[in-house]
């Protein structure tokens, strides 16, 4: 009798999805490779002309990163150094960075403690006359609540730059995330929802002096070769990833409807366990299941992801510290409740479009298991 160990579950695996593409992939890279135009050329363009009319907005422009995308959105809307910027401190640090990158000040917010998104009765108050911009993270595949940071930033004459990195194709009451404010920042980091084999990113925006920005901001502050009108960046979206990303872009929302019934396994499996919470989806928004994270409470979370790792099931953690308890943020941080107890126990599980049902059945019973042994 075999006492080999079953294979570990990943947090995500892209071997299937490459295995099931490659008769797509492999003529997309050769009509790339073959001609030999690597940097903004001809798949780049036609990428961001779908990506555009598949979101509904009127302009989307490749970039190298996520991270990148949030810097040149920032400048596009204009935060100067010494700006204020509210980030919500329950997020990835790039929020926070993108921000600092450009000489502007992170306001840290807390988060609503159902969605992990954004507080926005929170990020009203930390409104000051230095405020320039918020920026509302879609995390884990939710969208924020819109709608109330919509009506501040008319109120108080603030720039909106969504947060889209971990929700390409969720809807806000049927608009794309991304399509809501000023501009809007994507990554295309490999396991994202829409995610290329290396880095990428984009802005999308309907605000036609925001796009001209971005594009110049991309190459060096320049729209003409050698003709450069300020201090910009090396940030471009490479041809052969735009190639693979515009095999990909046609399969995003029946992937995102698979993530949506792997969640919805989960939520039936994990019933009725005590203190463990399964994601709510906001009534307003879509999700497209990112992440599938969990809360457990009772500082349980920690023995509960070792406890799985001996069971081979991978699962991480999204964020185990608040940006604001971050060394870099730290000094004088305000204390956000919301945001700290999120830290101490969400807990995320393996999900991707493609698993096998055989795998959910396996996480699950490994939960059940590990909480109730």
């Amino acid at each position: 009798m075999s006492l080999e160990r079953p294979e570990t579950i990943p947090p995500m695996d892209l071997r299937g999805e490459v295995a099931e593409l490659w008769k797509e992939l492999a003529p997309a890279l050769e009509a790339v490779l073959r001609p030999g135009h690597f940097i903004l050329g001809p798949s780049v363009e036609a990428f961001e002309r779908e990506t555009a009319r598949y979101l509904g907005v009127k302009h989307a422009i490749g970039l190298n990163s996520g991270t990148d995308a949030l810097v040149l959105a920032l400048r596009a809307v204009g935060v100067k150094p010494g700006d204020e910027v509210i980030v919500p401190s329950f997020t990835f640090f790039a929020t926070a960075e993108a921000v600092s990158s450009i000489g502007g000040v992170p306001v840290m917010a807390d988060v609503d403690a159902a969605t992990f998104t954004i507080d926005t009765a929170h990020a009203r108050k930390l409104v000051t006359p230095r405020t320039k911009a918020v920026i509302p993270v879609h995390l884990y595949g939710q969208t924020a609540d819109m709608d109330p940071l919509l009506d501040l930033a008319r109120e108080k004459g603030l720039k909106i730059v969504e947060d889209v990195a971990q929700a390409f194709g969720a809807k806000h009451k049927g608009r794309q995330a991304g399509t809501l404010g000023d501009a809007g920042a994507f990554s295309f980091f490999p396991t994202k929802n829409l995610g290329c084999y290396g880095d990428g990113g984009m802005v999308t925006t309907a605000d036609d002096a925001v796009a001209t920005s971005i594009r110049k901001l991309r190459t060096h502050g320049s729209l003409k070769k050698y003709h450069n009108e300020e201090i910009g960046y090396n940030s471009r979206l490479d041809e052969v990833q735009a190639a693979i990303l515009r095999v990909k872009l046609p399969k995003v929302d029946a992937w995102n409807e698979a993530r949506r019934r792997v969640a919805k396994a989960y939520d039936t499996g994990l019933a009725g366990l005590p203190g463990v919470t399964t994601p709510k989806v906001a009534p307003w928004g879509t999700h497209v299941f990112h992440q599938y994270t969990l809360r457990v409470d009772g500082a349980r979370r920690d023995g509960l992801q070792a406890r799985l790792a001996d069971a081979g099931v991978s699962t991480m953690v999204y964020y185990p510290v608040p940006m604001h308890r971050l060394p870099v943020y730290a000094k004088g941080a305000p204390h956000l409740p919301v945001s700290e107890a999120a830290a101490a126990e969400v807990l995320s599980l393996p999900m991707w479009p493609g698993m096998p049902e055989a795998t959910t059945e396996r996480v699950v019973l490994s939960v059940r298991k590990a909480l109730t042994a």
